[in-house]
């Protein structure tokens, strides 16, 4: 590939934020870009499940969770100013959830943000006009005559491409790196993630509405096996039915990887329990599921620890030679911004600009 110019047909295998913000940029910049990910949508942890319920008396009702990141925030200057592009585009909005933590502790809210209307909305406007196949579970990368081919079970699902992006967790990345750079597949398992199962519940309002009552949206509860308890329903532009209430909570890291392949139904109860010692208070309970997110947080590093990024840069690793490319937020400290700047950052030095 000719410095300063880029490659023409680039495929990227996740279609997260990192991926989706790849794939934007160098959209824009003239790249052919298709994307490949293995779930039925995009957005990868900016997840909204939808789910039906049916009440005693009644039809069958939906019920929405973002039951992966639950808001995001801002700091970068470039960071912020794309997102007031997506908010004029009405795919996100502002949100200042108020947290609570420990008992007597002061309500403190903070500036986020959220997709709309559910949270994978950023990663569909980022992707719109970019080809996405869906459900296509990549297997493996084949190089020959400096040429990539992305293969799905076994079989080409693109090939005669100029680069390939991984944009994945780092222990599904390596997988993929490892046949053509396993020193890069080496470093990528050193930036370990963390699980997380997480709990949507959908109750009965139950008396004297802790959340509504001590006026937070967040509750940061101070022990395990809860990291986070969110009321789902104070979000702005979510969905609210009176007399009901919506939660999504987040266990631990510690022990959700205690817990990481333990029965979905024993996990669901714990957490239950948990929720109801979190709030105070029995609930009664309309509808209750649990999902588990194998790779949900950057692992922070220990002192002396820290096997430095996958390569010289710490947001991405671009391989012009060979036409292979690294971004997602684990290479630059864990969230959206992170990936976000990671994948921008990637497209930006494929073509020659950075």
């Amino acid at each position: 590939m000719t410095a300063g110019h880029g490659p023409r047909r680039v495929g990227i295998v996740g279609a997260g934020v990192a991926g989706a913000a790849c794939a934007r940029t160098l959209a824009e910049a003239g790249c052919a870009v298709q994307v490949f990910d293995k779930s039925r949508g995009v957005g990868g942890r900016m997840a909204t499940r939808r789910a039906s319920w049916v009440p005693e008396q009644g039809s069958t009702q939906l019920a929405f969770f973002d039951h992966g990141v639950p808001w995001w925030t801002a700091q970068a200057p470039e960071f912020a100013a794309f997102l007031a592009q997506a908010e004029a585009a009405g795919q996100v909005q502002r949100w200042a959830p108020r947290l609570a933590g420990a008992a007597g502790a002061p309500v403190q809210a903070v500036q986020g943000w959220l997709g709309l209307p559910d949270m994978p909305a950023l990663c569909r406007w980022m992707l719109r006009d970019i080809p996405v196949r869906a459900e296509c579970q990549v297997s493996s990368l084949v190089a020959a005559e400096g040429r990539w081919s992305v293969l799905g079970g076994g079989e080409p699902v693109a090939h005669d491409l100029d680069a390939v992006v991984v944009a994945l967790p780092p222990a599904q990345a390596a997988a993929l790196w490892a046949p053509h750079r396993p020193q890069w597949a080496a470093r990528a398992l050193a930036h370990p993630m963390s699980p997380c199962w997480t709990l949507m519940a959908l109750t009965d309002e139950p008396p004297g509405d802790p959340a509504r009552a001590e006026g937070w949206d967040e509750l940061l509860p101070p022990a395990p096996p809860l990291a986070r308890v969110i009321r789902q329903d104070a979000k702005p532009g979510r969905p609210r039915t009176p007399g009901l209430a919506q939660w999504v909570a987040h266990a631990d890291p510690g022990w959700s990887q205690q817990h990481l392949e333990s029965d979905a139904q024993d996990v669901q109860a714990q957490l239950a329990r948990a929720l109801e010692q979190a709030l105070g208070t029995a609930l009664k309970w309309r509808y209750v599921v649990v999902h588990r997110w194998r790779y949900a947080q950057v692992v922070e590093q220990q002192a002396g620890q820290d096997p430095g990024p996958v390569g010289a840069d710490a947001r991405c690793e671009w391989d012009g030679q060979a036409g292979l490319g690294a971004c997602g937020d684990h290479l630059g400290g864990g969230g959206i911004e992170a990936a976000w700047l990671s994948g921008r950052e990637l497209a930006h030095r494929m073509l020659g600009s950075g």
